[in-house]
């Protein structure tokens, strides 16, 4: 869990995985590793040493995709992940996610549900919501580092409470949660990089590793079977050009999802042997903008995914 290690994995993320859902659904995002081939560490999410803190609300409302809306002031913030069991062999579908952070002025809504709401993990338990960076407040004498509260619950399980918080932001290391970087809460792994997508909004993926049952047979962190190098262009206007590779003689499948986790398309399905392949992606008319994943089959294994933005 050393510094070095987790950003390089974090820079990972942000360049080759993912998976979320199209507009006005719940969307997603994936596991992966910094390495190519050897499986990595499944770190579990841990609780934050604020907990839920003094702001929250009980019974807030289901939001779909959408925390915040069109008019609420501030840099919109996109946050996609998937929920995973301890060791990561399977996905948590119908988790419940239950969302609340401050308005751009580091207030919070007491008296409503403005940046308050659940959603749920969709079938192959991806999540993603729209909302808005949060703004800092004092904690005393000092300010509390920008951060996001959840609370995660897989069907028939404890819930588990905790805080997400931003790559670079400055008060981190005086922060009395965020500087954690060991034990009980330890926030390294809820430290994530975000990054501005092609219309100018930041965006942040979150993998969240917790006490629950449900798919198995996943195995999205073993890449020493295949892996979805690229996705070019992406977003995508017309037609994409898919750049993956299989580590192993595999039948393999390259299949597009979209929001709800439904195929809208298979771009590969045969025998291959060790190699880089490439393969077209040309949206159906029909399908709409948004966001879309690819996922590679190896052996009926999921064991690779990457976002893709319809975008026409």
């Amino acid at each position: 869990m050393k510094e070095p290690k987790n950003k390089s994995r974090r820079h990972f993320l942000r360049n080759t995985a993912l998976a979320t859902l199209s507009m006005g659904v719940i969307p997603s995002a994936v596991k992966a590793t910094k390495r190519t081939n050897p499986p990595i560490e499944c770190d579990k999410t841990t609780l934050d040493y604020y907990g839920e803190g003094p702001f929250y609300t009980d019974n807030p409302p289901a939001i779909g995709n959408m925390l915040a809306d069109a008019e609420e002031p501030g840099t919109r913030l996109i946050i996609s992940g998937r929920v995973y069991n301890l060791d990561c062999s399977e996905y948590l579908p119908n988790s419940l996610i239950d969302i609340w952070h401050a308005n751009d002025a580091g207030q919070y809504d007491n008296a409503g549900y403005t940046l308050r709401g659940t959603t749920l993990t969709n079938e192959q338990g991806f999540f993603l919501f729209e909302t808005i960076k949060p703004g800092k407040y004092l904690n005393g004498g000092t300010y509390r580092p920008s951060h996001i509260h959840f609370k995660i619950t897989p069907p028939g399980f404890d819930t588990l409470t905790t805080q997400l918080y931003f790559e670079g932001d400055t008060d981190i290391p005086g922060d009395a949660a965020a500087s954690h970087t060991s034990g009980t809460y330890d926030a390294t792994h809820r430290i994530i990089q975000l990054t501005e997508n092609g219309d100018g909004n930041l965006e942040g993926v979150w993998d969240i590793v917790i006490n629950g049952s449900a798919v198995t047979g996943t195995e999205a962190i073993h890449l020493d079977k295949g892996i979805v190098y690229s996705a070019s262009p992406n977003p995508v206007s017309g037609k994409a050009i898919i750049k993956y590779g299989v580590y192993r003689k595999a039948d393999v499948s390259l299949i597009v999802y979209d929001a709800m986790g439904r195929m809208v398309a298979t771009l590969e399905e045969r025998p291959l042997t060790p190699q880089k392949y490439e393969a077209e992606w040309q949206p159906d008319a029909n399908l709409p903008n948004g966001h879309y994943f690819v996922a590679l089959k190896i052996n009926d294994l999921q064991v690779h995914y990457l976002k893709m933005v319809l975008n026409r």
